[in-house]
């Protein structure tokens, strides 16, 4: 069977995927200094070998950035200057690979959602798309005809400066920009001037704030790179309204340019197919590709 994570800012998704290929979702872990982080997800793969028979025999992760995901460098797989405590510069994929004795398989968590969904979800069928996810942070991830855009690199495009809202008093979040797009509509800067999303009510001006800042972002995508999908996940899109006051802001301050209708917003920003597990989705996609790589030196 394969090892899967979907390593968040927040929490870690682990699941083992067996010969039959689902997922079987068994634990979260919540993200805290990595050593104890990896323990407990360590835990869980190897307790499920104990309890199933099966050896896990590659593994996949996909991981909150910024990451070097260079598979030519020897530094494939280590968390570069993240603002999160600890994390900086720890090798994950190295560490899990050292512990599991497999081949580990790692990508931005926002890459591997777009591959997922590109591959059997709501991208199926379209030369061009990125994938947006807006969680603790902002991550964006564009393709066109299989090939990842910034390759070996990848977008920080969460960054963009954005025209702030004329209600919107916040001096931002971010730890490098402040008032970047991260750091005014990040699920961490909603809940810093609004309190936990879940309890802020869905008829609250908080919402068309952070509609206003994506639809920005939107705007943004779709004038560089005019894809068929921009897909828009993440926790902060399990709000139910969240997705309409988007596309409604986007027609606002797009302004008939493209000649765009409703319906056209509609398929074009869209939810991903596999909802908030995209991610784990990706993640078993990079844990099957994992035993084909060749067996890498230890740095």
């Amino acid at each position: 069977m394969y090892a899967v994570i979907d390593a968040g800012g927040t929490t870690f998704k682990c699941a083992v995927s067996g010969a039959d290929g689902d997922l079987v979702f068994k634990r979260r872990v919540k993200t805290r200094h990595p050593d104890e982080t990896v323990r407990e997800c360590l835990e869980f793969f190897r307790s499920s070998e104990q309890q199933t028979g099966a050896k896990i025999i590659g593994m996949g992760i996909a991981c909150f950035g910024p990451l070097n995901i260079d598979d030519r460098s020897k530094n494939f797989g280590k968390i570069l200057n993240t603002p999160k405590p600890d994390w900086a510069n720890f090798r994950i994929r190295e560490r899990f690979e050292q512990e599991l004795g497999v081949n580990v398989n790692i990508d931005t968590d926002v890459n591997a959602a777009l591959k997922a969904e590109m591959k059997l979800g709501a991208g199926r069928g379209a030369r061009r798309a990125a994938y947006v996810t807006v969680g603790t942070g902002i991550g964006v991830s564009f393709i066109q005809d299989n090939v990842f855009i910034a390759k070996p690199t990848h977008s920080e495009f969460g960054h963009i400066c954005v025209e702030r809202h004329p209600e919107d008093l916040f001096e931002g979040r971010c730890a490098f920009h402040k008032s970047c797009l991260e750091g005014l509509a990040s699920a961490a800067a909603f809940e810093a001037r609004w309190g936990d999303a879940k309890l802020v009510d869905q008829n609250s001006r908080a919402w068309e704030i952070e509609a206003d800042y994506l639809a920005q972002l939107c705007i943004s995508i779709n004038l560089l790179l005019r894809p068929e999908k921009i897909i828009l996940g993440g926790g902060m899109l399990l709000a139910p309204t969240l997705i309409d006051k988007i596309r409604a802001a986007y027609l606002s301050r797009i302004n008939g340019y493209f000649l765009e209708s409703v319906q056209d917003i509609e398929s074009k920003i869209v939810r991903p197919w596999f909802g908030d597990d995209a991610g784990l989705a990706g993640a078993k996609i990079l844990a099957e590709e994992s035993i084909f790589m060749p067996q890498r030196e230890s740095f």
